[in-house]
């Protein structure tokens, strides 16, 4: 490839020649158009020759690459030894002449702006954007060679190797180029956003501008003017002075508009840095902006809204292909992928007064922040134009709850699952090519019908209309908010609750074994995976009995984990170690038999409670009527709410066996050729997979590319609410009854604590004491062995009736859900209060 290439030479195939900065200035001098100062790059090739000869480089590497990417006294000091020996490298007289002939092509004595343009650098997944040096107004040959040797040290800056260990890039695997560029002197200079920044709408372009050159705005020294174009409009204008805008409104909507075409060339939005000269436009340098969350192909012009599915499911994560696939053949309703997320779009519910209506008594009832947001995108009235009710269109069916459900159908349910259950156990273990992917396609749809069933609607729809006319009759009554809280401790058939008791008794099997604990131990120390530990139990004092404990717990919810509901991630039964930590958690904070204590307290408080308020409800006007009324809701609410887990139940322990099966068969896909590695599968959906199956044949490229994907998925936020054009809206909570400085979110379950918050976002390294509360992002089932130990609950996202919830008050757990940012604004270790009654949270010190 050479050592210099010129910016002609250049395209998107050059990218480890050349990196990402000068893979963008190649191809933006290709566009018609486009101005772009003359420059070349000085390539990899003559990175990787210098720092071979540099002494001692590869053995301080390889000690950068083993220290802990926490340790960040250790990576400062190592990362400047690093830079002192390619700085102090000699440039090959070959490498310099190089750089000569370039500079003698374009004018040796101008000046010129050198820039670090590493591999790993202005890509779609992760900008690096400042983790390199630039240097301008360089002149003269030995000038720049001594600046380009600087850049190339600059990629072992502390800021660039620890932002590297946190976007998942090897130290070793990425090289530097340098671009070296004709100044520009202009006029004035900034950058362009062809989507807004903010908001991350792609119809909005945002200009910001400085006098002279932009560097100091670049850099974030500055603000400058900032001007918002839409449809060749400027539609608000920020000047940074009181005086008159850096730019006239010609001049910003020719930069928005030739901000387009270089969105158009690269085919996603882009941030731009400018130079105008006089009436002439220079465009310096293009980057994709990676922090917009994509939207989803809809394949038409209309308006669309959509809605965050994983909010609902308490699953926010990325999804793998295959989860997303699996989970939409689960679920009737159209969905819409984007960023590894699901959404459901919903603007033409909103258009309408039965749709709104509709939409708020379901989505917006458990979530505020998106049923505000719904409603700004309402109150707009342009995005989605009102229109009014068909009066063709029937309301859609809603099965009818009986009077008086018969608390026999949750057993009749729970037992034709779980003989369904037993029966696809069986025939699944028999079927592999084309047949076992027939077989599992047709059970999804049979869980489907399911899962939506009308009895089993029913059954669910008892229990949370018994707790909604308990509370709001009790509170009416007897003044008494969340009353249904301590109602609905130890209900029966609550497969969740009843998870984290087990895992109690599995602590009692480990505890006496001081050997049993220590080995545990050093599992959780080394952080070890997989089940191997279990058989080194059995040679231990009182292993074998630890060993069949777990293995126990195991058989009965190993299928569970966090994030469930992707078919693709890891069961606690492919990696037991997954519970170590909780397991020794259990063993310091709790005595022997706490699970069976755990469940009766609960009972005698419910019991003590339903006596209380039949109590009190008689010594009121018209009191018999309104006890006997209220001693029927609860009874249905404690035959009823423990159903509310066992769907779920029931899906997962059916995905775990579809994905044994289909891990077997990716197997035999790897033995035959046809896949690379076992976990290929995942990346495909299921429809591809099914057709890989039948033909023998796959797409390697389209599994590298979905894994890449994935990667910079993980990165991503998903929006509760957006729109077609990609504009996020945030919604906000408007309560005005918590006290100042509080953190509001949605009472879940009743009562006040006070304790220290341990901010957990992987169950697996969660270690709470007796007394902490949990603060985390979201819990979904897999989360419920850590309740027994904590004193409260605060989540981000979740409603009173999701599953976090419905635990936290069989628990009588108090907790707080919906909480925004409280993983970023409650830092671990602080003392807090939780009002789980009236929903909010206090930060005491």
């Amino acid at each position: 490839m050479g050592y210099v290439l010129g910016f002609a030479q250049i395209d998107s195939t050059n990218l480890a020649d050349v990196g990402g900065k000068g893979v963008g200035l190649g191809e933006l001098s290709r566009i018609d158009g486009v101005r772009v100062p003359d420059g070349f790059c000085v390539t990899t090739d003559a990175f990787r020759r210098v720092v071979a000869a540099a002494p001692s480089f590869g053995d301080r590497l390889d000690r950068l690459s083993r220290v802990d990417p926490d340790d960040r006294e250790a990576i400062r000091a190592l990362s400047a030894e690093i830079r002192g020996v390619i700085e102090d490298v000699a440039v090959p007289d070959d490498l310099v002449a190089a750089i000569g002939d370039a500079l003698d092509g374009l004018g040796a004595q101008a000046a010129y702006a050198v820039r670090s343009s590493a591999t790993a650098e202005d890509l779609p997944g992760a900008s690096f954007a400042g983790q390199q040096d630039s240097f301008l107004d360089v002149v003269g040959l030995a000038e720049i060679v001594q600046q380009v040797r600087r850049c190339w040290a600059s990629l072992f800056t502390e800021r660039a190797v620890t932002y590297r260990r946190r976007n998942g890039f090897d130290d070793r695997k990425v090289l530097m180029a340098v671009v070296v560029q004709r100044m520009v002197h202009p006029d004035a200079a900034g950058v362009l956003f062809t989507a807004d920044p903010v908001t991350s709408n792609r119809k909005v372009a945002t200009v910001q501008a400085v006098q002279g050159l932009g560097e100091a705005l670049v850099s974030g020294r500055v603000t400058g003017d900032v001007y918002a174009v839409r449809d060749d409009q400027v539609r608000a204008t920020a000047l940074a002075a009181e005086t008159r805008p850096i730019l006239t409104d010609a001049q910003v909507v020719a930069l928005a508009r030739l901000g387009r075409r270089i969105e158009a060339h690269f085919g996603r939005p882009q941030d731009i840095e400018w130079c105008l000269t006089g009436d002439d436009v220079h465009v310096v340098q293009s980057r994709p902006i990676t922090t917009l969350f994509p939207v989803p192909e809809a394949g038409d012009e209309e308006n669309h809204v959509y809605v965050s599915v994983g909010h609902q499911q308490m699953m926010t994560d990325a999804m793998k292909p295959l989860g997303l696939s699996v989970w939409q053949l689960t679920t009737p309703r159209p969905m819409y992928e984007a960023g590894g997320r699901l959404f459901v779009d919903v603007a033409a519910q909103l258009a309408t007064p039965r749709g709104r209506e509709g939409l708020f008594a379901t989505l917006g009832k458990d979530d505020p922040w998106m049923r505000d947001a719904l409603r700004t995108v309402i109150d707009r009235g342009d995005f989605i134009p009102a229109r009014p009710d068909d009066p063709a269109a029937a309301a859609p069916p809603v099965p009818p709850a009986p009077a008086e459900p018969d608390p026999a159908v949750v057993t009749e349910l729970i037992e034709a699952d779980q003989e369904h259950l037993a029966t696809l156990r069986r025939t699944i273990a028999t079927l592999s090519g084309p047949e076992l992917l027939d077989f599992v396609l047709a059970d999804l749809a049979e869980l489907r019908r399911g899962l939506f069933s009308p009895r089993s609607y029913q059954a669910i729809m008892a229990g949370m209309e018994a707790s909604w006319w308990l509370n709001d009759h009790l509170e009416t009554w007897l003044g008494e908010k969340n009353a249904a809280d301590v109602l609905t401790q130890s209900v029966p058939h609550n497969v969740t609750s009843e998870m984290g008791l087990a895992l109690l008794d599995v602590a009692d099997a480990v505890r006496p074994h001081a050997e049993v604990v220590a080995h545990l131990r050093r599992v959780a120390d080394e952080g070890r995976e997989g089940p191997d530990f279990l058989d080194e139990l059995a040679g231990l004092p009182g292993g074998r009995e630890a060993r069949d404990a777990i293995l126990g717990f195991l058989d009965e919810y190993g299928m569970r984990c966090a994030g469930e509901i992707d078919i693709t991630r890891t069961r606690w039964s492919e990696n037991p170690a997954m519970l170590v930590p909780t397991i020794l958690g259990n063993v310091r904070n709790f005595e022997p038999g706490a699970g069976r204590r755990h469940f009766e307290q609960g009972l005698r408080e419910s019991r003590r409670k339903e006596q209380d308020v039949l109590a009190r409800l008689r010594d009121l006007p018209d009191g018999e009527r309104k006890a006997e009324e209220a001693k029927r809701m609860i009874d249905r609410v404690r035959a009823f709410t423990g159903y509310r887990e066992y769907p779920k139940y029931g899906m997962i322990s059916r995905y775990f066996a579809y994905k044994q099966a289909l891990l077997r068969e990716a197997d035999r896909l790897v033995r035959s050729g046809v896949l690379r590695e076992r976990d290929d599968v995942f990346f495909l959906r299921f429809e591809e997979l099914r057709e890989v199956v039948r033909t023998g044949e796959a797409d390697a490229g389209l599994v590298a590319e979905r894994r890449a994907a994935f990667r910079s998925y993980e990165t991503l936020t998903p929006p509760r609410v957006f729109t077609s054009e990609g504009e996020v809206v945030t919604g906000r909570y408007r309560r005005d009854d918590v006290p100042p400085g509080a953190l509001p979110g949605l009472p879940a379950s009743a009562g006040t604590v006070e304790g220290r918050a341990r901010v957990v976002t992987d169950m697996a390294r969660a270690d709470l004491e007796a007394g902490d509360i949990l603060v985390t992002a979201y819990t979904d089932p897999s989360w419920t062995p850590l309740f027994v130990a904590a004193a409260g609950l605060v989540t981000e996202v979740g409603g009173p009736m999701t599953h976090g919830a419905v635990v936290a008050r069989e628990y009588g757990l108090p907790a707080v859900v919906g909480v925004e940012r409280a993983t970023g604004l409650i830092r671990d270790g602080q003392r807090i209060r939780l009002n789980g009654t009236d929903g909010y949270v206090e930060v005491l010190d």
